[in-house]
C-alpha cells in the first residue's frame, strides 16, 4: 500500500470529524426562510460579540475572502482591514442571483429595529450587513420567484442558537451540484450545511455554507465522489476522470453557480486575522469541491470572531479548524439535502453514496 493511501486510512480511522453547527459558536445565530412558491430562500447569520462596559451588544470582527470569478455581495470592501468599520451585525446568504441581495435589506430593517449596529449618535445605528447570493433563478422553472427584503427580515426574526436546518432548506434550498458533466448528465441536490469543531479549551470553530457549485462534492477523507454529475444509469461521472481523460466537460457560464458560506470563531481576532481565517476556509472548498472557483462560480466566504472566548487565540489553527470545518459542512449540505424539482439527492441513490 502507498504511504499516501496508508495514512488516509490512518487519519479515517482515528481523527473525531465535525458535526454540530455553526450555531455551537456562542454569539452566532441563524434562521432560514424557504419559500413556499419554488425552492429557494434566504440564511441570516446573526452575529453578537462581547457587551461593552455600558452594556451596549456589538456585533463581531468580520472578513471576507472571495475567489470565485462571478461573485454577488455586499459590504465586502468594508471587511478589508485596512478600513474603518470593524463590526458586522449580520451575514446574509440567498438564493436569487443579484436580486436576492435585497434580503440584506429586510435583515437590516429588523436589526434597526431592534437598535443594533454600527452608532452613529443622534442618528441612532447602522446595521453592519455583508450578503452573498448564490443563482438558482432558473431551477423548478419559475425565474420571477426570488428571495426580497421579507424573507431578509424573516429570517432574522427567527434566527436561534438551535442547531441549524440542513438541507433543502434557506440560501440552499435551489442549490444544485455537478454542473460540470457535460452532454447526457444531469446535476444533483445541493443544499445548506454546517459543522462545527470544539476544542477542549472552550474554543469553537463553526461553519455553514450554500452549495450550488459548477464541480462535484468529494468527501476528502475518503476521496469518494459524494454528489456530483450523474450518468443516465445513476453512477458519478466524476468531473475529475472528465477533465483528465478531455471529455466535452461543460462549463458554468458566469454567475449561475456560487457556493457562499461563512466560518466563525468564539475567539477575539483582529480584522487582519480573521481575514487570514477566511481565506484559510477556503480550503474547505478546494478539498470537497471540484473544480472549485471557476469562473462560473461566485465562490465567497465571510468569517466571524464574536471574541467571547478569554484563552489564547492562534489565527492559523483556527484557519486550519476552519477549512475542516467548511469541508464538513460541503458534506452535510448535500447528505441533508432532499429532491426538489425533479432533480435527485444523495439519499435517492442506491445504495446511497458514500455508504
Amino acid at each position: 500500500m502507498k504511504r499516501s493511501a496508508f495514512l488516509l486510512l490512518t487519519l479515517a480511522a482515528t481523527v473525531s470529524f465535525a458535526d454540530g453547527s455553526i450555531t455551537d459558536v456562542p454569539g452566532i445565530k441563524v434562521g432560514s426562510v424557504t419559500l413556499t412558491d419554488k425552492p429557494t430562500g434566504c440564511t441570516v447569520i446573526l452575529a453578537e460579540g462581547p457587551p461593552t462596559a455600558a452594556g451596549v451588544v456589538q456585533g463581531a470582527t468580520p472578513g471576507v475572502s472571495q475567489r470565485g470569478g462571478a461573485p454577488g455581495t455586499r459590504e465586502t470592501d468594508l471587511m478589508d482591514p485596512v478600513n474603518n468599520v470593524d463590526k458586522a451585525n449580520a451575514i446574509v446568504l440567498s438564493g436569487g442571483s443579484a436580486y436576492g441581495l435585497d434580503a440584506a435589506s429586510g435583515t437590516m430593517k429588523w436589526l434597526e429595529e431592534h437598535n443594533i449596529g454600527w452608532p452613529v449618535g443622534n442618528a441612532g445605528v447602522v446595521p453592519i450587513v455583508g450578503s452573498a447570493i448564490l443563482f438558482d433563478l432558473p431551477f423548478d422553472g419559475k425565474p420571477k420567484i426570488r428571495p426580497g427584503a421579507d424573507c431578509g427580515y424573516k429570517a432574522a426574526a427567527a434566527a436561534t442558537s438551535e442547531p441549524v436546518a440542513m438541507g433543502t432548506v434557506g440560501a440552499g434550498a435551489g442549490a444544485t451540484v455537478g454542473k460540470a458533466g457535460g452532454p447526457g448528465r444531469r446535476p444533483m441536490k445541493g443544499g445548506l450545511g454546517s459543522a462545527s469543531i470544539k476544542m477542549p479549551n472552550g474554543l469553537v470553530v463553526g461553519a455553514i455554507v450554500a452549495v450550488n457549485a459548477v464541480g462535484d462534492i468529494i468527501d476528502p477523507y475518503t476521496g469518494k465522489v459524494v454528489a456530483g454529475a450523474l450518468n443516465p444509469d445513476d453512477t458519478f461521472a466524476d468531473a475529475r476522470v472528465l477533465m483528465r481523460t478531455g471529455a466535452n466537460v461543460r462549463q458554468g457560464r458566469p454567475g449561475e453557480n456560487t457556493t457562499i458560506g461563512l466560518v466563525a470563531t468564539n475567539a477575539k481576532l483582529t480584522k487582519a486575522q480573521i481575514t487570514k481565517v477566511a481565506q484559510m476556509a477556503d480550503d474547505g472548498f478546494a478539498r470537497a469541491i471540484n473544480p472549485a472557483h471557476t469562473l462560473g462560480d461566485g465562490d465567497t466566504i465571510f468569517a466571524l470572531a464574536t471574541g467571547r472566548f478569554d484563552g489564547e487565540a492562534n489565527a492559523s489553527m483556527i484557519g486550519a479548524l476552519a477549512a475542516e470545518a467548511m469541508a464538513d459542512a460541503l458534506l452535510a449540505a448535500v447528505r441533508e439535502a432532499t429532491s426538489a424539482g425533479g432533480v435527485k439527492a444523495v439519499r435517492d441513490l442506491k445504495p446511497p453514496a458514500g455508504k
